[in-house]
């Protein structure tokens, strides 16, 4: 059978490899601050870079807290950042190409990341991350709605 409408399949592919590029970035940034001395430095100065104002009460929390991690965090943070980077690849490059092994594919790891999601969202809320998780479920659901609905046939024998 032909697929059809993957119009809004290349929509979630060009989301998956959004997200891809972003922990690319994150893990980039992450080892980076493995070789830093000063991590909340760096930050600040980075943060001047893109326009945030480095006196800003969440910007000088979320600081303090960096920097008193660890180099181990820092490389713990940039080696997950890319395992996921690499997950969010390969869903949107078979999205893209209206592969339907990507569509199972992403069905299932989107839908195992929606109970983490929750959690984190139980923990620290942010409308960030809320409306996230609510693009991830219409995913879930768009995709699996397209599998059933384009499976083939089954023939009686």
């Amino acid at each position: 059978m032909k697929r059809q409408n993957n119009g809004l399949l290349r929509l979630i592919a060009i989301f998956k490899l959004l997200k891809t590029l972003t922990l690319i970035t994150v893990g980039i940034g992450a080892l980076r601050l493995t070789h830093t001395n000063n991590a909340a430095d760096t930050l600040t100065q980075l943060a001047g870079r893109f326009g945030f104002n480095p006196g800003a009460r969440y910007l000088d929390h979320a600081l303090a807290r960096i920097a008193n991690l660890p180099p181990k965090d820092f490389r713990d943070l940039g080696i997950g950042s890319f395992v996921y980077a690499a997950l969010f690849l390969t869903e949107g490059i078979g999205l893209w190409l209206a592969k339907p092994w990507a569509e199972w594919f992403t069905a299932i790891i989107t839908g195992s990341l929606v109970p983490l999601e929750i959690f984190e969202i139980h923990r620290h809320p942010s409308i960030a991350k809320v409306i996230v998780l609510l693009l991830n479920i219409a995913i879930v659901v768009y995709l699996v709605v397209r599998i059933r609905r384009e499976r083939p046939s089954q023939v009686e024998g």
